[in-house]
């Protein structure tokens, strides 16, 4: 076997594993969400934060460590973000309130910010064109099974030993990640080795992020609004910057040219805006709702990315052959159905709307997810890889972080400065559905982008 192909191999297993632990920790946490909210004693909207913290960080530092990556290093960065993970995950298993542990997920956004930006980039840079598909498809899947397992074994992990095992055990997989890395897999991948980092556009954006968070949460005060008008303007501000800066954080210049990278960017926005805040929301309908354990809510969070999980690589191998923009809009529209079954869910529905449900939305999002990537990754020169990497994850942790804005919106409207508790069931699943149904409603842009993208070959 040659060397090549032994890199090849090290390096996936290498990527694969850390595309499989992160999502292993950010879906158990999410089973844990009602027992962390009843041990710090907080409310709707401070619940809301522990995700969307999370989610605010990984978004501002994605495109700084996107661009780091290609100026000095995809590998730096990617293994700097694994011993990251680490650290910042100890430290939130500590935290003793509510500032502690919403400060400790901050951090932890930053370091997976590092691991996300670089992921896909990697496997592009060590993997021909006729293979990438399929390797992509592999490394969704990944992502998909840890996501699928968090919620099982975190949820039996979170009623033996409480909340605070949920941000620790998927720390032996991360060591593991830097053992293959340091022994494996030399060398590094970088391609603008004479460029310089545009701190002033890192500002602009990252500034432009804060106060959208924080004005949402302040709604429907006038101050909100104000933050999320200057937060719009910021985001305007910063298209302008970069598309007049020589070395920019973030090459809008794609978005102006490129149709296909685009158009699919739009789509994946709008489908993780639509579909994320699904993990959250199930986690609180399962327990408090229908009155499930962890344990029990677990095994039912698992379906929809087990269900990804299992077509992700067949749907990204398909994308090899069949035009991506068609595998993708069916998925989108699968995925509607799938969240309209969610949006009608009430306290007396059965466990089987919901499994139904679950499995629809997630056969819709692998169908979806895949090509999409693919289409992005094969719109774009070898040369600029690691800006589309992360523009990608920028667009993923974009909509995901909406999609806790939105969820955050609907509980300071619906349960305004309301702790969780059992007489407050009634507006808790109304507020559920509330937000189910408009995801369903935004996913018609989604069919739109996708459908209108134009063709990868």
């Amino acid at each position: 076997m040659s060397q090549e192909i032994k890199l090849r191999q090290y390096t996936l297993v290498m990527v694969l594993l850390n595309a499989f632990t992160t999502p292993l920790m950010l879906s158990a946490v999410n089973v844990a969400l009602p027992h962390i909210a009843r041990d710090l004693h907080m409310t709707a909207v401070e619940l809301s934060w522990i995700p969307m913290a999370y989610l605010m960080a990984s978004a501002m530092f994605v495109l700084i460590f996107g661009r780091l990556a290609d100026l000095f290093g995809r590998k730096k960065i990617f293994l700097l973000g694994t011993v990251a993970v680490i650290v910042t995950s100890l430290i939130a298993a500590v935290a003793s309130d509510d500032y502690f542990l919403l400060a400790a997920r901050f951090l932890q956004g930053i370091s997976a910010a590092m691991l996300y930006a670089t992921q896909v980039a990697i496997i592009t840079s060590v993997f021909p064109r006729e293979q990438r598909g399929r390797m992509i498809g592999y490394t969704i899947a990944a992502i998909y099974l840890g996501l699928s397992a968090g919620p099982l074994l975190g949820g039996y992990l979170v009623d033996l030993y409480g909340w605070r095992a949920s941000f620790v055990f998927h720390i032996p997989l991360a060591l593991l990640v830097l053992l293959i890395a340091f022994l494996r897999v030399p060398g590094d991948w970088s391609s603008e080795k004479n460029e310089s980092m545009d701190l002033s556009g890192a500002l602009i954006y990252a500034g432009s992020i804060t106060l959208l968070c924080v004005g949402v949460t302040m709604l429907p005060a006038v101050t909100g609004m104000i933050s999320v008008l200057l937060s719009v303007g910021g985001f305007g501000w910063f298209i302008r910057h970069e598309h007049g800066v020589g070395s920019p954080l973030f090459d809008v210049s794609q978005f102006f040219i490129n149709r296909v990278f685009t158009f699919s960017c739009m789509a994946s926005l709008i489908m993780y805006t639509a579909t994320f805040a699904n993990v959250v929301l199930i986690s609180l309908y399962l327990q408090y709702i229908l009155g499930l354990s962890a344990t029990a809510a677990g095994t039912v969070m698992m379906i929809q990315p087990l269900t990804m999980a299992l077509l992700s690589p067949f749907s990204g191998r398909l994308s090899d052959r069949v035009e991506p923009r068609v595998i993708a809009t069916v998925g989108v529209i699968i995925t509607v159905s799938g969240l309209l079954l969610l949006a009608a869910l009430t306290a007396e529905s059965g466990l089987a709307q919901v499994i139904i449900a679950l499995i629809t939305t997630g056969a819709g999002f692998s169908l979806f997810s895949s090509p999409n990537v693919n289409a992005i990754m094969s719109s774009v020169d070898k040369r600029y890889f690691g800006s589309a990497t992360a523009a990608m994850a920028t667009m993923r942790i974009m909509g995901q972080l909406a999609s806790m804005v939105v969820v955050t919106l609907v509980f300071n409207l619906l349960l305004p400065g309301a702790r969780l508790t059992d007489n407050n069931v009634e507006q808790l699943g109304l507020a559920i559905s509330a937000t189910f149904a408009a995801a369903s409603v935004l996913c018609i842009a989604a069919i739109f982008f996708s459908l209108s993208r134009g063709r990868v070959r």
